[in-house]
């Protein structure tokens, strides 16, 4: 065996390293995956345990504490995602002769159907985002988000964070870069194009003006002047709750990731394969988009549930 870092924190940054290195994990995921790891370190550290000496009763004594602090199935399933993957790296580079949370079962995580939209919903909120802003470059950069976000059914992260580069010369279609570095391409729809097209030349027109003032030009299509450079998720995440205000639809049914589910449930409705569709989205594995075709097929149970006539109950049919 090799002998396992002083530190635990130690242990996390070279478990990270390596799971960015050699799996390509996304940002996102290695910062959930030190956030959770921290957790569990600094619970050990209360109990005067460490890492290296924990066994599989400590750790599921940790997942029945992170239960009487009542937090969510989905969180409890992903802490122990992580230490199971943080003792299986252990194990591989000999740092411990065991896995000890190998045998653990996790809480699972409930199966629920994707939140989507119908496509009077979708058409509501283009319609806010043509008319929500304090200019009209404002309107044109919320037309222009929400028409790309529809179109290609991207996720927030990737839609903020495209580079300015990306829209040039009216593309067909977009290179978007997803987890993990992977990267795609997407078509554009008309008046996706067309809304790129528009707010392209407010865009530019602004970074001109402040190059002129002896600002840096941005490299994004979105530029803000936060840390980023660019908008940011959670700016979106609000504006999409506005848009939804605005458009009359209800703000509990409306984020960023409503809108991807949106693209693929209406690309299934209207008959595209499913193997079409996990391209477009980014999906590594054909088992994640299954899931739309069980979105599909409620919805079609409930229209035949609430239209057909031989569904209506007795009162009904007495009327």
């Amino acid at each position: 065996m090799s002998t396992a870092p002083a530190h635990p924190h130690q242990w996390i940054s070279t478990f990270l390293n390596a799971q960015a290195a050699e799996l390509g994990a996304a940002n996102n995921t290695l910062l959930a995956y030190g956030r959770d790891l921290k957790d569990f370190i600094e619970w050990l550290e209360r109990r005067g345990a460490t890492l290296g000496g924990a066994d599989r009763d400590t750790v599921e004594a940790y997942l029945v504490d992170c239960d009487a602090q009542g937090l969510a199935r989905a969180t409890r399933a992903r802490r122990l995602s992580a230490i199971k993957q943080l003792y299986r790296f252990a194990f591989d580079e000999g740092w411990r002769a065991d896995n000890p949370a190998i045998q653990i079962k996790g809480p699972g995580r409930l199966k629920s159907l994707p939140k989507t939209l119908e496509v009077v919903e979708v058409d509501r909120l283009l319609e806010a985002a043509r008319q929500t802003g304090r200019t009209s470059a404002d309107r044109l950069r919320n037309t222009c988000l929400m028409e790309l976000l529809y179109a290609t059914g991207m996720r927030v992260s990737e839609l903020v964070s495209l580079p300015a580069s990306a829209a040039r010369g009216d593309p067909r279609m977009l290179l978007v870069r997803g987890k993990g570095g992977k990267e795609r391409m997407v078509p554009l729809s008309p008046p996706a194009r067309a809304a790129l097209a528009a707010w392209l030349t407010v865009r530019d027109a602004a970074e001109e003006d402040g190059a002129r003032r002896g600002s840096a030009r941005s490299q994004h299509l979105f530029p803000s002047r936060g840390k980023s450079g660019h908008l940011t998720r959670h700016r979106f995440y609000l504006l999409i709750k506005e848009l939804a205000v605005a458009g009359g639809v209800s703000p509990d049914k409306v984020t960023p990731h409503t809108l991807r589910h949106a693209f693929a449930t209406h690309l299934l409705a209207n008959g595209a394969d499913l193997r079409t569709i996990q391209t477009l989205l980014g999906h590594a594995d054909v088992s994640t988009t299954e899931i739309y075709t069980h979105v599909l097929d409620a919805r079609l149970a409930e229209l035949v549930l609430d239209h057909h006539p031989l569904a209506r109950d007795d009162k009904d049919k007495s009327d």
